[in-house]
């Protein structure tokens, strides 16, 4: 077991108190709870259990296999009799496939939240629980400010995260590590060691004792204090971002955004650069942030200039006194074939539904895209009120064998075409999100 001296196990009162602070639940809550097996994981599963069946609801323990280790089926199947042992559900989420040879803790801690939102939507399940608590929170904040984060990296995780399918709720952000261990040992629960998290190769490893907790670095209290002035400070960030947003971007469904500049230049350099690289992610759909640098060039471009401009995958264009920011073809996925009753999510930011009664199969790509022969053999039906002709290259538009079929975004359809794919815009990115919670 864990070093445990002195410490006093994490109440089921305390957590109440915790999980309640953060969000509202229904009547009978259904929550997931994401569970490696380690100590952290498994304390907060048996106290979110004792909480839901004290409202006749339930929880899902979901853990991620990420087939990296030998060992981990044997290891599962101890979880998973552990798990049984308390009657709580058990679902098992494996990582499929071949895996990168290099940034695999980044790459797999992706494929984790993946794996994990993707059950809650199939499953209808509004809640996901981590097990983060307050030395992982120093330890973030200690990685970031190595890497050189700026404030809003340095305020450590959010104790809820808002995501496309579910929200990920953090209850022991501010509970000591040692406690959840207490907890364990007055249950007599034992866990699972990963031994990754003490492989020197990793960063993270490497800010730990042999024991797991944390190295000798600075006073822990007075870096969490540290941290939650931070936190404060990112949330009063982000309610003044999302007020400039409110006034100076509209998004289209089609993909793209118009924003007025004037509101986003007159506000203080750091806020504008927030909302260009917010806009940035949402309609380039970017796996990482824009570099802050390339993000000040912009902002300096816009007021200097109105020439168009490129940033995170995107194009930056003027357009009768606002900035369109359309998504840059050169930087976007290609066309991809679909066969009926298919669905996926192209560019990481449409979500495409092709109907099984589809007679055949068709190929979606930006308008773009197609070859300027079959632009110009086809004459678009254009009516009133049709979005402008520059937009047009980065509309989502469709093919068969014989050419263009459709462009829904323009209401146009070839003649005698009967099912076209539903194409939504759902970007990875999203403009706005739940504001930065502190505990």
């Amino acid at each position: 077991m864990l070093p445990t001296l002195f410490e006093t196990p994490f109440t089921p009162a305390e957590f109440r108190t915790a999980l309640t602070s953060l969000a509202r639940f229904e009547t009978r809550p259904f929550i997931a709870v994401a569970v490696s097996g380690g100590p952290d994981s498994l304390a907060l599963a048996i106290l979110a259990d004792r909480w839901a069946r004290e409202r006749g609801g339930e929880i899902c323990a979901l853990t991620v296999d990420h087939q990296l280790r030998p060992e981990s089926d044997a290891e599962i199947r101890r979880l998973r009799g552990w798990l049984a042992e308390r009657a709580i559900r058990h679902q098992i989420l494996v990582w499929a496939g071949e895996k990168p040879a290099s940034g695999i803790q980044e790459a797999a801690r992706a494929a984790r939240y993946g794996l994990l939102a993707q059950w809650c939507r199939e499953h209808a399940c509004l809640h996901l629980l981590a097990a983060h608590h307050r030395e992982d929170q120093a330890e973030t904040h200690l990685l970031r400010r190595r890497a050189g984060s700026a404030a809003d990296g340095l305020a450590g995780m959010s104790a809820i995260r808002e995501l496309a399918d579910c929200r990920v709720l953090r209850p022991l952000l501010g509970v000591a590590k040692a406690r959840l261990a207490a907890l364990l040992d007055a249950e007599r629960q034992p866990f699972i060691i990963d031994p990754s998290n003490r492989n020197p190769a990793f960063e993270r490893s490497r800010l730990r004792n042999h024991d797991g907790t944390m190295a000798a670095g600075p006073d822990l209290e007075t870096l969490l204090a540290k941290i939650r002035t931070l936190g404060y400070g990112r949330a009063a960030r982000e309610r003044a971002r999302d007020a400039l947003f409110a006034r100076a971007v509209t998004l289209h469904p089609a993909g793209f955004a118009v924003l007025d500049p004037g509101p986003v230049l007159a506000a203080s350099h750091e806020l504008a650069e927030g909302v260009l690289s917010a806009v940035a992610a949402t309609v380039g759909g970017g796996l990482y942030p824009v570099r802050r640098e390339r993000v000040a060039r912009l902002r300096r471009n816009l007021a200097a200039t109105r020439k168009g401009h490129t940033l995170g995958g995107c194009r930056f264009i003027a357009w009768r006194r606002r900035t369109l920011v359309v998504r840059e073809l050169a930087a976007a996925a290609q066309p991809v074939r679909l066969n009926p009753g298919m669905g996926f999510w192209w560019d990481r930011r449409f979500d495409v539904t092709f109907p099984s009664a589809a007679s055949g199969c068709l190929t979606i790509g930006y308008l773009g895209q197609a070859p300027v022969t079959e632009l110009n053999r086809r004459a678009l039906r254009l009516g009133r009120g049709s979005l402008p002709r520059l937009l047009h290259p980065v509309l989502p538009a469709v093919w068969d064998a014989d050419g263009l079929v459709g462009v829904p975004e323009l209401w146009f359809a070839r003649d005698r075409v009967t099912a076209l794919p539903r194409i939504v815009f759902r970007p990875a990115n999203r403009l706005t999100g739940g504001s930065f919670a502190v505990v």
